[in-house]
Order: C-alpha cells, then sequence, then structure tokens
C-alpha cells in the first residue's frame, strides 16, 4: 500500500495580501452613507493642492535640495537624534538655494513637521510624500493637514507661560477652529477669545477630581486659572496663521480655504464615528478593531482616521499597539493597518516593538512601507522564519474568523515551494497557535492526502515529535 502523501505538491507563488483586503465571513455589506459634500465655496481637491504646494514650496524646495546635495545614507541633521540641520549643512543649503540659514532651518522644520522629510536617529531622508509631490494630490493635501495638525510646534510657544495653561489652549483649540468654521467669515478675536475662556473653564472642570478622606491643608501654588489667555490665544492664532490655517491681523481671524477644508474633513470624520453602529469613536482599541473587521477596507480606514482624530496619537498608538499584543491575530494584523493609518507620528513606537517576537514580523514590514519600499514588496524584508510566523498568524485570525475555503487559499500565500517544505518550517517556528492552524487546515482542504498529511503534522506538534 502506497502513501498518499504528497511528495512535491507545489504550491502557487503569490505575494501575501494584508489580512484586512480579503473578504471574510464577518464582511458584511452594509448600506453605503452618501459620501458629504464640503461647504459651499470650497475649491476643487486639485485648486486646495495647488494652494497647498504654494504654502509649501520652501518646505518643498529645501526637502528636494537635501535629496540631491546630501544623498542617500549621508548625515544631513544634526548628531543630536532630532533631526536638526548641522550649521555646516545649513549654510551650504543657503548658499545653494540663495537664503539665508535661519530661512533654511525654517523651511526644514516645515518639511519635517509635513512628511516631507523624514528623521530617523541622527539621519533625515526624503518622506513618501516629497516623491508623490508633483503628481499625486491627495499627498500634497495629506502633507498639509499633517503640518495643520502639528501647528502649535510650527511657531514657538511662549517662554512666560506655564507649560499647563500652554497645554490647556491646545486642547480648545479645536472648539475655537469649529466656531470658525461655521461662522465662514471673518471673527472678533474678542469672541474667539470669551471662547476659549468657556472651554478651558470646561476642560478644567472635566479633570477636577473630588479626594476621599481627610486631606492635609491646600499648599501655596503658582495659579493658572486666573492667568490672561489673552496672549495664549495669540500665540495660536498667530501659529495657525503660520502653516497657513487661517489669517489674522485687524483684531479678527479668518479661515484660509485649506484651513476650513481642514477642519471640515476633521468634523466630518467625528461625525462619521459618532454615527457608526460600533460607536467606534468613544471605545477602547480593541473594541474599535473589532467592530472594523466587519468593513470592508476603505471604510475600515475611514474609521481609523475618525478614531484616531479623536484622542492624542501618542495615547492612540499605544492603545493600538496593546491591542496588537492580544491572542486575537486579526486584530494584530488590523491595528498594524491602522498605524498605517497614523503615519510618520507611530514610526518611533512601532521601531521599538521591533524585537517583540509575537509584533516583529507585522512592525518589520510597517517599517519598510513607511521607509519608501513598494506594499507589495514589504514582504521581502522578512526572513524565511519571520515571514513563516507571520504565515501561521495569519492563518490563525482566518481559522478564527473566516471561511474554510479562505483558509485552504491561504496556502498560496506561503514562501515555501511544497507542502512538506512548508510543515516542516510551520513545526520549527513554534507559533503558539500552530496546532490549532494546522488541524484547521486538515478539516478544510478537500485533498485527502494533503489533510492527512497536515494532521500528522499537527498531531507532532502536540506530542513534540
Amino acid at each position: 500500500m502506497t502513501s498518499r502523501i504528497p511528495r512535491d505538491s507545489r504550491l502557487r507563488l503569490v505575494r501575501p495580501r494584508p489580512l484586512a483586503a480579503a473578504p471574510t465571513a464577518v464582511n458584511q455589506r452594509r448600506p453605503r452613507r452618501p459620501a458629504p459634500r464640503p461647504p459651499e465655496g470650497t475649491p476643487a481637491p486639485a485648486e486646495l493642492a495647488r494652494m497647498a504646494r504654494r504654502g509649501l514650496a520652501g518646505a518643498a524646495r529645501v526637502a528636494h535640495w537635501a535629496d540631491g546635495a546630501l544623498g542617500p545614507g549621508r548625515n544631513g541633521a544634526g548628531s543630536d537624534g532630532n533631526g536638526t540641520l548641522s550649521d555646516e549643512t545649513a549654510a551650504r543649503a543657503a548658499e545653494d538655494l540663495g537664503l539665508t540659514p535661519a530661512q533654511v532651518r525654517a523651511d526644514w522644520d516645515t518639511a519635517r513637521l509635513a512628511g516631507l522629510v523624514e528623521v530617523h536617529g541622527d539621519n533625515a531622508r526624503p518622506g513618501w510624500r516629497l516623491r508623490a509631490w508633483d503628481r499625486d494630490d491627495s499627498a500634497v493635501l495629506r502633507g498639509w493637514v499633517a503640518l495643520f495638525d502639528a501647528w502649535s510646534l510650527a511657531f514657538p510657544e511662549p517662554t512666560d507661560r506655564e507649560p499647563a495653561a500652554v497645554a490647556e489652549v491646545v486642547s480648545a483649540m479645536p472648539q475655537v477652529l469649529s466656531f470658525l468654521q461655521l461662522s465662514a467669515g471673518p471673527v472678533p478675536v474678542e469672541q474667539l477669545l470669551d471662547l476659549l475662556e468657556q472651554r478651558v473653564t470646561e476642560l478644567r472642570t472635566e479633570r477636577c477630581e473630588i479626594p476621599y478622606g481627610p486631606q492635609p491643608e491646600p499648599v501655596e501654588e503658582p495659579e493658572t486659572a486666573d492667568a490672561p489667555l489673552a496672549p495664549l490665544l495669540d500665540w495660536a492664532l498667530r501659529a495657525l496663521a503660520s502653516v497657513g490655517a487661517l489669517t489674522y491681523g485687524d483684531g479678527q481671524a479668518t479661515l484660509t480655504p485649506l484651513g476650513n477644508w481642514a477642519v471640515w474633513v476633521k468634523l466630518e470624520q467625528i461625525c462619521v464615528a459618532a454615527q457608526s453602529p460600533a460607536g467606534n469613536i468613544e471605545v477602547a482599541a480593541e473594541e474599535m478593531l473589532r467592530g472594523c473587521a466587519q468593513l470592508r477596507p476603505n471604510a475600515a480606514r475611514a474609521e481609523y482616521r475618525a478614531w484616531l482624530a479623536a484622542r492624542p496619537v501618542g495615547s492612540a498608538v499605544t492603545e493600538l499597539l496593546g491591542a496588537a499584543r492580544g491572542d486575537d491575530a486579526l486584530l494584530r494584523g488590523l491595528a498594524f493597518e491602522a498605524l498605517r493609518v497614523v503615519g510618520a507620528p507611530a514610526e518611533p513606537d512601532v521601531r521599538s516593538v521591533a524585537d517583540e517576537p509575537t509584533l516583529r514580523p507585522y512592525a518589520l514590514l510597517w517599517l519598510a512601507e513607511h521607509d519608501g519600499i513598494d506594499p507589495e514588496d514589504a514582504h521581502e524584508v522578512l526572513t524565511r522564519e519571520e515571514a513563516t510566523w507571520l504565515w501561521v498568524d495569519t492563518a490563525a485570525a482566518v481559522a478564527d474568523h473566516g471561511e474554510a475555503p479562505m483558509l485552504v487559499r491561504h496556502l498560496e500565500s506561503a514562501v515555501q515551494p511544497t507542502v512538506p517544505q512548508l510543515l516542516d518550517e510551520v513545526r520549527a517556528v513554534g507559533h503558539p497557535r500552530t496546532v490549532q492552524v494546522l488541524v484547521a487546515l486538515a478539516a478544510a482542504h478537500p485533498d485527502p492526502a494533503l489533510a492527512k498529511a497536515v494532521r500528522r503534522a499537527a498531531f507532532q506538534v502536540h506530542t513534540g515529535g
């Protein structure tokens, strides 16, 4: 009686697809919400992109200069690890571009905030937006929105004010911007100051905690509650004007077309999330990701953007990585899809988890794509062992949340050319879900001989053989 175990069952090699891109049993078609229309009078995206290119022309010029003059792999940043241009490099750029070193430094800082330049340790290199600057309007607008989001870093904050008061004003400015957007015209600064004071008072009330038990006598501390907010509002409006979000002068402020559009986009994102059945804007990362597992990729990305818009980037990234460390492999893949939406601000945190075995393959793929490698080729940064581990982890997600035919099709994404090689390497990689994945694959596969080989491999892993 001859063995029916396949000796050389060739697998068709295909590039692995992101898990979120594959249809699953839980992917249900939901009625599409009509595409929202921007406020009347908002310029077309192409015109908005032209405005953004004009506003960021100096930053793009310095970034292009650095790309050509410094060359790949050269150190064009300072040695402090903060991406600051060295004096020598700033002087050289100033001479080549006909600018002053101060102008070069200002344009360089803007390029960094807009993602035209990405800083990695002591080195800086062109961002992907710079590569697409002349041909991709969406990349230009995303770069400008990244600068808009970083307005508080684009203009020196007052040194004579308490940091807590500055932080309160930064937290309150979204409401001020929303009011400007709804007003659709110039607003007196006195009116904005009144709104800012109300919002800061609300923020202080929200974080007020009532202590229990006997309390010591209050200690006299520097008061920020009674500090006037007018100078801080002046700083905030000047900072927003410096990034092109508004015009400020003659005792009034007005959103520019770009600023009006950006505020509308962010309000729309929050409204979309608030109207979603899962209420994703309010929930923790894990629950949000579970809700997004039911959506198609484009709809899921919209949910990620809305969820991210409602919370600080740092805490959002921490939450997403926490969800990725859990036992559910589907959430792990979706968490890194959400981190792709975060983009450059997530890079230090993603890099810091690249040594964690559970997250390493996902982190390496994320970093490769962040560094400009085509997503179709990013898998080449993985070792054979890492690719196999990722194959098992993705199979675990499919087994838990997908359909049997999808698990069978998942064989096509294996890097191994034959089933026996795949089974040998899967057994050796040591993934904690190996047994469950192999048992599920054996139950799903229609080929009796292959199913028998997979069941045998599962038994050997289970028994340690």
